[in-house]
């Protein structure tokens, strides 16, 4: 059975360092995800680089296709942080 892996994000470029981790992987190539996304190659490897200009929807079906998940969950209270915006 495959390892789970959980990771924190906190920045766009860690989204594109894991999408990017992950497609290498699973031995997938820019063109044909970019493909199965409908976007150019190109605008894959921009997002891969930065994905801060990646949209929910296609985030969604982007760790779709590469197998992943979003889960959101709180976040430990060791900071002190009371959870308020």
């Amino acid at each position: 059975m495959a390892r789970s892996t959980r990771q924190v994000i906190t920045t766009p470029g860690q989204v594109g360092e894991i999408l990017r981790g992950r497609r290498k992987s699973r031995r997938v190539s820019q063109n044909e995800l970019a493909t199965k996304l409908g976007i150019s190659q190109s605008r894959l490897s921009t997002l891969e680089g930065d994905a801060a200009g990646l949209t929910l929807d296609r985030f969604l079906l982007l760790a779709k296709l590469l197998g992943l998940e979003l889960v959101l969950e709180d976040r430990a209270s060791s900071r002190g942080d009371d959870g308020e915006w």
